[in-house]
């Protein structure tokens, strides 16, 4: 018993291992606030994926995965989410603590509020409504790790503080005309997100680790060759119990 056991732990080892993961320093993922729901990471041709619903609100969870503070600057479609400025690395960010996480809600207009994150049509995007549609349907994060002693800068609870370089085009080639319209991330109503200031001083001048993930409605990645257009379920090796004869 205690070897089969063993036997099992292992083989679920080995399918989770087989997950894509976003991040080394970081773990990366897409929340649906509307549903609850995690949002499935897709890989397809080196890159990774997640299926937004037009409408619902979302937000961005970074968990650091590192026994010291990390420095994590978040942009949305080429948007600086703190600042609201095109995305650069030595702007704003979120600091965290050692194996600490937040979820990142929306766009910060203050330090006790957030405009929410919420996926809409591209057009509508915050983005694409300040003159700058052209990276609209990715989320990067720039992690930066820390060197002691700090000093004083800017930082947020979760943790405020640097930035991120634009994470990027997501104007991929699609196979095929897209089912609908894109989505971006538009600028939702306003809630409460309170934040603080915190001290953190960059052990470099470019990030460790630059974290992306494009989106898109389920549609659209079909459409696009993303996902599947007709998932095949695995066969499974067990679904009886003895054999039967073969002919009936």
């Amino acid at each position: 018993m205690k070897k089969m056991f063993q036997i099992m732990v292992a083989l679920l080892l080995t399918a989770c291992a087989s997950a894509p993961e976003a991040g080394n320093l970081v773990d990366i993922s897409v929340h649906d606030r509307n549903t609850g729901e995690q949002l499935k990471l897709y890989r397809h041709q080196g890159k990774l994926y997640v299926a937004g619903r037009p409408g619902n609100k979302y937000a961005v969870a970074v968990n650091n995965k590192t026994p010291a503070r990390v420095l994590t600057v978040l942009s949305v479609d080429g948007v600086n989410a703190i600042s609201g400025e095109t995305a650069a690395v030595q702007q704003s960010g979120y600091v965290l603590d050692a194996y600490a996480g937040s979820e990142i809600t929306g766009w910060r207009k203050n330090m006790s509020e957030v405009a929410a994150f919420v996926f809409t049509s591209l057009p509508d995007s915050y983005a694409a409504r300040t003159g700058r549609p052209a990276n609209v349907g990715v989320i990067g994060v720039a992690v930066f790790q820390e060197i002691a002693p700090p000093r004083p800068e800017l930082s947020m609870t979760p943790s405020y503080r640097s930035q991120t370089e634009s994470a990027g085009s997501a104007a991929d080639a699609a196979k095929s005309a897209p089912a609908e319209p894109r989505l971006g991330t538009g600028h939702g109503q306003r809630e409460s997100s309170p934040v603080q200031y915190t001290e953190f001083r960059r052990a470099s001048e470019r990030p460790a680790e630059v974290v992306q993930i494009y989106y898109d409605s389920y549609a659209n990645l079909v459409a696009r060759g993303v996902i599947a257009a007709h998932p095949v379920a695995d066969p499974n090796p067990f679904p009886g119990r003895f054999a039967p004869d073969p002919w009936g």
